[in-house]
């Protein structure tokens, strides 16, 4: 699934994800770990798919977001077949909804 990365580092960063308990908690680390473009990226692309999720049309993100259609089209393939199945996991546990992907 993940083969590509440094297992043992991200195993660390995960570790590190998984610690946080709060919102702020959460808020502190990521500001401390992230440039705020890199968080603003992050963030949009989150945005992004939470549209893609509510079948919203790429013009309507665009406008939405301000992403460009190269990025919707790269997360859109994440909640797709090339996507680990993480959004799913999250949109279903924050929303409670059932997963349309069975990807992981």
């Amino acid at each position: 699934m993940l083969n590509h990365l440094d297992a043992s580092g991200m195993d660390d960063l995960y570790a590190a994800i998984l610690s946080l308990e709060t919102k702020e908690e959460a808020a502190r680390f990521l500001r401390d770990l992230c440039t705020l473009q890199e968080l603003k990226a992050i963030s949009q692309r989150y945005q992004v798919a939470k549209l893609l999720h509510e079948q919203c049309r790429y013009a309507e993100i665009v406008e939405k977001t301000g992403a460009s259609t190269a990025t919707i089209s790269r997360v859109n393939r994440s909640l797709g077949m090339d996507g680990a199945g993480g959004y799913d996991i999250v949109f279903q546990r924050l929303f409670g909804e059932a997963s349309e992907n069975k990807n992981g």
